[in-house]
């Protein structure tokens, strides 16, 4: 099957016209000139699939207000639909152990584990190439054993460590998270300032979360699994999360820690939103201000997948590499750290996942080893007149 008339964008460069053809889900091969007869009926912009290593919607999906829980294969179908849409053709389901939660509720290990059984479960039947990334409280101490249970079993894909003890990582800034935390619980500054220092008493003693991410880095490279640091606040965190063998730095939020783990070869990656909206909601490092110091390796779409495009074009302006630099950010790069060779590039022999774009940056028609996984409607009936040709 041949797609035609398309600009491509490639590992790197951009080919104005061009076309690619593809076999049993393969691109075999690529013409920087349009091919007769083979088009779509406009000019569109095909992207690699976007990989997305960490996206926190299924979490919304599952309670998309509190305490209302929706069945676990209506949330999976609609989050499903939702990064197809997006152009993400892999992802990595962000599902957190966290200590603050009772069993039973979001983010409690017997309630996260099921979700991560439950989408291993619906792997074989979704649009998407489903991962699972374990977002692992590093103060949780007595979940231990519940995530490496789930590396035995092989549910996990990426392990990263958090501590969102405040006054450190992502909450270093205590004001602006007290006013954050205020904002979200609907309650005065003295309210949550109260209730933040109760955390800060509350937290786990340093030489128990060494332990514990010593612990957690033996269980993922036993496993075979990625470990991925989470909020990097100074230089000595993530030289520490070097020496314990992780391999991404996520939402580093100093320049200084990402200039510290980008030095010890970890790629940094950042949220797709902060690139878009230009800063961190928090507060903390712009994935701009990373990018144009060349500490940006990797986007995610974070809380919102269809963030990732408009964050491509908005990075493309000043990539030095220009739009086939920002789109490596969402596709070659992930690829790379999460130890794919089979995806992430426009290249012969690569698996045919495509994003397809118009003129005003819609995402019209997303595939997956060439099979059409979304579609909104305009170009469905040329891509199966391609297929039946093929």
């Amino acid at each position: 099957m041949w797609l035609s008339d398309l600009t491509l964008v490639l590992p790197d460069c951009v080919v104005p016209a061009g076309a690619l053809r593809i076999e049993n889900g393969v691109i075999v091969e690529i013409s920087e000139t349009p091919i007769a007869g083979q088009g779509l009926g406009e000019r569109l912009t095909a992207f690699p699939g976007f990989i997305d290593m960490h996206g926190d919607m299924i979490e919304q999906e599952i309670e998309p207000r509190v305490q209302v829980d929706f069945p676990m294969d209506v949330a999976l179908n609609a989050l499903d639909v939702r990064l197809a849409a997006a152009g993400v053709t892999t992802a990595y389901a962000a599902v957190s152990f966290s200590k603050g939660a009772r069993n039973g509720e979001r983010r409690s290990f017997d309630h996260t584990s099921e979700v991560i059984r439950a989408l291993r479960a619906a792997k074989s039947h979704a649009r998407v190439d489903h991962r699972i990334h374990a977002r692992f409280d590093i103060t949780f101490t007595a979940a231990i054993d519940a995530l490496e249970g789930l590396l035995r079993d092989g549910m996990v894909d990426l392990v990263s460590v958090m501590d969102h003890t405040p006054g450190q990582g992502q909450y270093r800034n205590l004001e602006r998270h007290i006013e954050l935390r205020a904002a979200h619980h609907n309650i005065s500054l003295e309210e949550a300032r109260a209730m933040v220092q109760e955390r800060i008493d509350a937290a786990t003693p340093g030489q128990e979360i060494l332990h514990n991410l010593q612990t957690v880095s033996r269980l993922c490279r036993d496993a075979g699994v990625a470990l991925a640091s989470h909020d990097d606040d100074t230089a000595d965190k993530g030289r520490l999360m070097a020496d314990l063998g992780a391999v991404i730095s996520e939402f580093p939020v100093t320049l200084e820690a990402a200039q510290a783990v980008s030095a010890r070869g970890l790629m940094t990656a950042m949220g797709a939103p902060n690139a878009m909206r230009g800063q961190s909601y928090s507060g903390n490092l712009s994935a701009r201000d990373a990018h144009a110091a060349g500490l940006l390796h990797i986007l995610a779409a974070d809380y919102h997948p269809a963030a990732i495009l408009p964050a491509i074009r908005s990075l493309a302006k000043s990539d030095p590499n220009g739009l086939a630099g920002a789109a490596r950010l969402a596709s070659a790069n992930p690829a790379q750290a999460l130890g794919f060779s089979d995806r992430g590039e426009i290249a012969l022999g690569k698996r045919a996942d495509l994003a397809l774009v118009d003129q005003s940056d819609r995402v019209v028609a997303t595939l997956r080893e060439g099979r059409v996984i979304y579609s909104n409607g305009i170009v469905q009936p040329s891509l199966q007149q391609g297929f039946a040709a093929a």
